[in-house]
């Protein structure tokens, strides 16, 4: 489910998951466990995450989380938060290159990566048109990497967009060719890791750390109220009605 391939210093990690690589338990925990890795293996230099086909990640496996039963719901939301927050406290460099689509979750996950480079497909965060509210820590980040005048409309909205209209608003930093992809993301990565260790993981953590405080402060207000709704069998009913809308699935 999680690919690797470790060259010159730089790992490359490929979501291979299924079809869409959509986020479950599984890959979750996948993801967190090669990002605590990679940090601390003094080998790796930088990371490039990347996915398979046309799809990078398509987010959240809805199907799976509405149908699982148990405790599956809180343990993957456990699961999710441990994963970005790996990826976006990451203290080396972090490369997303999305191969296509990135939507929700998977949108989230590019966001919390160091530089950002698409080939096509959709970007963005429908997570309200879902039914779900943001996880406290996922909101951070995308309030961390949409700039503001478009972060309220993008939220609200649901919006997601292509590639190139995506670079036009800030929330990804080049658009290139499939082909291109895998050689560009690799002269980032090694541009990235030029600059010292302990001066690019000090002015990461500066740059993110506020986000990672105000979302640890949200949490501790209403992070029970958001497990509720992620719980619900209402929710759960109105994501079966976006399934049935959005994919013909119930």
């Amino acid at each position: 489910m999680l690919e690797r391939d470790l060259t010159d210093g730089i790992l490359t990690l490929r979501l291979s998951h299924g079809k869409a690589s959509a986020l479950d338990l599984e890959l979750c925990t996948a993801l967190t466990n090669a990002f605590e890795e990679a940090a601390a293996d003094d080998d790796v230099g930088a990371v490039i995450l990347t996915g398979t086909g046309s799809i990078f990640c398509a987010g959240v496996d809805l199907p799976r989380m509405i149908n699982a039963g148990g405790d599956y719901v809180q343990l993957f939301v456990e699961a999710l938060d441990a994963a970005l927050r790996a990826v976006f406290v990451f203290p080396k460099p972090c490369v997303a290159a999305l191969n296509g689509h990135a939507i929700a979750g998977g949108a989230i996950l590019a966001f919390a990566c160091d530089h950002r480079l698409m080939t096509g497909g959709k970007i963005g965060v429908p997570e309200p048109l879902v039914g779900v509210p943001f996880p406290p820590l996922a909101m951070a980040i995308v309030r961390f990497a949409v700039p503001k005048p478009h972060l309220q409309p993008m939220v609200y909205f649901g919006r997601t967009m292509d590639a190139e209209t995506g670079r036009g608003i800030g929330i990804v930093d080049e658009v290139i060719s499939a082909e291109q992809l895998p050689v560009r993301a690799q002269i980032v990565a090694e541009q990235l890791m030029s600059i010292p260790r302990h001066t690019f993981r000090l002015t990461k953590r500066q740059l993110r750390e506020p986000y990672l405080r105000d979302a640890a402060n949200i949490a501790s207000a209403s992070a029970d109220e958001i497990d509720a709704i992620w719980s619900d069998p209402a929710t759960h009913a109105h994501i079966r009605e976006y399934l049935a809308m959005t994919l013909g699935r119930k």
